[in-house]
């Protein structure tokens, strides 16, 4: 086996720190097609993605989709492209950067937070080997997926162990599945809710869209479906909605395969049909905004929701680098670094200005 090379060992103040690397799915480099290529080919070579055998999907993925899909989604891409780069990738930095200022001001800690792509960059790999060499000896890996899947989160950690081991010393590692049902996501989700309609008013029918799977993983014992629902029905109860003004919905459907229903364009096209005057759809799955919401959802599914008769369409932004989220994301991951470091409680008195600006309560 060929192990990666460590660092040189130091006997500092730079040894012994605790790290938390925050995981998400990913992004090309660019809005090109040239770019799309080998991240499309990493992300759909995965066998946690497309579970069909080797022998079959190779020469449809090589033969086909990656011949003709990666000019189609870079032009997706290049419509949701910002002067920073992906918003996937903006947001996903922000929230880590973020959530180390916030950490800090809780209690004197060494810790270091940072954040990896499964597919792309930064490499989990990458991001793993920065921060053994920075002294990270304990390290909390967090996939930013609230829902559990095999082909999201249980893709993230298996690239984790990948990495772990190839190498001589690993760190102490501790995970977090997922954070479904968590109070303080639920809470963060209504409060983005909240705002949005004290600025916008209420809308006649809200909408939840996660992320589709193939129906077949709910069949070998996927629990993401179940997850789904448990935030959907924590999110309308939060929120007080009568019984009939929300429902759920599952987008981002490939292939011919029959995936998790009701699919979102069916939804859409069933409330439009219907007269819906406001429809705000929101999706619960994605904590940073990304092509998924904000060209799929904000601008496609709006197309599909008006066309068949309904009045007005509104995209409610995802978490993104929002003060409740990031507050709502350490007390996810604090109880998880118990025992590793002083924590220094989670009570707010006492805080510096720098975590009340980030939401903190009085």
């Amino acid at each position: 086996m060929r192990y990666l090379p460590e660092p040189s060992f130091r006997h500092d103040a730079t040894t012994g720190r605790v790290g938390i690397l925050l995981i998400n799915l990913g992004t090309p480099q660019a809005p090109t097609a040239a770019a799309l290529r080998p991240y499309l080919r990493q992300f759909l070579s995965d066998p946690r993605v497309v579970e069909i055998p080797r022998l079959i999907w190779w020469p449809i993925l090589n033969g086909f989709i990656l011949t003709t899909r990666p000019a189609k989604s870079a032009a997706k891409y290049a419509q949701i492209w910002t002067k920073e780069g992906s918003p996937l990738a903006v947001y996903t930095q922000r929230q880590a950067k973020l959530l180390q200022g916030y950490l800090a001001e809780l209690a004197d800690q060494k810790l270091m937070v940072d954040y990896a792509m499964r597919y792309g960059s930064p490499s989990i790999e990458q991001k793993l080997q920065a921060m053994k060499a920075a002294g990270c000896d304990r390290i909390l890996i967090v996939p930013l997926y609230p829902q559990y899947a095999a082909s999201s989160s249980g893709s993230a950690l298996d690239e984790v162990y990948r990495v772990l081991s190839h190498m001589r010393n690993p760190p102490e590692i501790r995970t977090i599945k997922h954070f479904h049902d968590h109070p303080a996501y639920i809470n963060a989700l209504a409060g983005q809710i909240r705002n949005h309609w004290q600025q916008h008013r209420r809308p006649d029918h809200l909408l939840m869209s996660f992320h589709g799977v193939p129906r077949y993983t709910l069949d070998k014992g996927d629990p993401y479906h179940c997850e789904c629902h448990k935030t959907a029905r924590l999110l309308a109860e939060a929120l007080a909605l009568p019984k009939g003004s929300w429902s759920l919905a599952f987008q981002s459907r490939f292939g011919r395969a029959e995936w998790l229903k009701p699919y979102v364009v069916d939804v859409l096209g069933d409330l439009g049909r219907k007269g819906t005057g406001t429809l705000d759809v929101v999706c619960p799955g994605f904590v940073s905004d990304c092509l998924e919401t904000l060209e799929e959802i904000a601008l496609e599914a709006s197309k599909t929701f008006t066309e068949a008769g309904g009045k007005q369409f509104r995209y409610i932004p995802a978490l993104n680098d929002q003060p409740n989220w990031i507050r709502a994301l350490a007390q996810i991951v604090q109880p998880h670094l118990a025992g590793w470091e002083n924590t220094g409680g989670t009570t707010d008195a006492g805080r510096p200005s720098r975590a009340k600006a980030l939401g903190a309560s009085q």
